[in-house]
């Protein structure tokens, strides 16, 4: 039977973490076994967060080039000839028609029709928000770093004493 071990968040301090506060576990209490589980579970959290923030900062740069190209329609460019792209390798010619108002993609498959003010509103929103997302993984990230950093002290601590012990026993018989 395989049981999981401290799967709340956890501060640690010298050698110990809590899952809540004023609760704490000595990390060196636990077993070589239990301290590799828990460095699993830590790099598995570390290597989803990792993704998480990458993804958000590809949304954030999607929302900063559309709001850059937002920004870049003019009256004058009504009418003017543009290569609009299909897939990332495909164009097509084709002409503005109306450079007052753009459709967002705001997902699923739904699009908006907003004029330029109002998308340029909406992406600085959407800018914004992610940021906020990314300002909240980054710290969690950082800690859980830190957690992985300790209980691999821990692990080399644990292991040199093991060893340690098994030369003195290993001296003691000669």
């Amino acid at each position: 039977m395989k049981t999981r071990l401290l799967r709340a968040p956890f501060n640690f301090t010298k050698g110990k973490m809590a899952s809540t506060p004023g609760a704490q576990v000595d990390l060196m209490t636990l077993q070589l076994p239990q301290l590799n589980m828990l460095k699993e579970e830590v790099e598995q959290e570390i290597e989803m967060l990792q993704t998480s923030l990458q993804q958000l900062k590809m949304a954030q740069s999607r929302f900063l080039e559309s709001s850059d190209s937002i920004g870049k329609l003019k009256p004058e460019d009504d009418g003017k000839q543009i290569l609009v792209p299909l897939t990332s390798s495909l164009y097509v010619p084709g002409n503005l028609s109306d450079v007052n108002s753009v459709l967002i993609d705001i997902g699923t498959g739904y699009y908006v029709e907003k004029t330029l003010p109002q998308a340029k509103d909406y992406m600085k929103r959407k800018i914004e928000f992610v940021t906020k997302q990314m300002e909240k993984v980054q710290p969690i990230l950082i800690e859980k770093s830190k957690m992985r950093q300790i209980v691999g002290e821990v692990m080399n601590i644990k292991i040199q004493a093991e060893m340690s012990s098994r030369q003195q026993a290993q001296a003691a018989k000669s």
